[in-house]
């Protein structure tokens, strides 16, 4: 079956003026046009595409990868906004249709926007919707306490900052847990901190207590080699200097020195930290 919104691998069964029929293995067969036809091929050769409909509704195959697939979350630019909606610029000849019912606030031409790809089954067209939170679900967890996440930043709130948990979930970063410039639609590893009643995940970047000392120390130690071997840090730095420098809490940071100082590979001067 070939899946649209997705990437195919898909046999090139014949050639034509306007390109090649691909096909798989239940014997469909959708068009790659000339732009994506590769200068040499064989008959039944295999070909990653990615399949979307073109202007005309109809299937098409692509070599050139979207920014974002079906079921997929990705920040944006919309190139336009008409009568009907607004439409984004995702890596393809046709834009993504974003309709206005779709849109958590009205976009604006320019404008970047975290939006989920999903098949409207009613039109059976690939559409997005910034109205991310819909895609998500805390009912069923598929997270533990302390698991490894992967993060996407969705949005602020009062009291820190959103984020959509391995493409499932929703999260939140509280803002005493924030050590560096978050953005939306940023993708980073996190930490899931803790879970509270209702399922609500908080999150935390980076890992948790004696967890967090070896990344740390390690982050400083690449500083310290991209730097000649000196950090202009001591425990006695501020907290903002720490957090400017090295992008995390003076807690961790000392607990990170204590442990490079243990296993002799630093020298600790008053003026800051020496590589050994």
């Amino acid at each position: 079956m070939i899946h649209l919104g997705q990437i195919n691998t898909l046999e090139i069964l014949r050639e034509t003026d306007h390109g090649a029929y691909l096909i798989d293995d239940e014997d469909n067969q959708v068009l790659l046009p000339n732009r994506y036809v590769p200068e040499s091929f064989k008959i039944w050769d295999k070909i990653d595409v990615f399949v979307y409909l073109d202007n005309e509704e109809r299937p098409i195959a692509s070599t050139d990868m979207p920014y974002i697939k079906r079921g997929e979350f990705a920040l944006l630019r919309c190139n336009q906004v008409t009568d009907y909606g607004a439409f984004l610029d995702w890596g393809l000849v046709k834009e993504l249709f974003c309709p206005f019912k779709e849109q958590a606030f009205s976009m604006k031409s320019g404008g970047w926007y975290l939006v989920h790809c999903y098949l409207d089954e009613k039109t059976e067209r690939l559409v997005a919707s910034s109205k991310t939170n819909r895609f998500l679900d805390n009912t069923e967890l598929t997270v533990n306490e302390f698991d490894e996440v992967d993060l996407i930043v969705s949005h602020p709130s009062d009291i820190g900052m959103n984020v959509i948990v391995n493409k499932t979930h929703t999260g939140l970063i509280y803002k005493d847990s924030i050590f560096k410039d978050l953005s939306i639609g940023d993708k980073l590893k996190g930490i899931v901190k803790k879970i509270r009643p209702g399922n609500k995940l908080d999150i935390a970047l980076g890992q948790i207590g004696f967890r967090n000392i070896e990344p740390n120390a390690e982050l400083i130690m690449h500083e310290l080699h991209d730097n000649s071997g000196f950090l202009n840090l001591t425990d006695k730095s501020s907290p903002e200097a720490i957090k400017n420098k090295l992008q995390m809490s003076k807690k961790n940071f000392k607990k990170a020195v204590g442990t490079l100082y243990k296993q002799r590979l630093i020298e600790i001067k008053p003026d800051g930290i020496y590589l050994i």
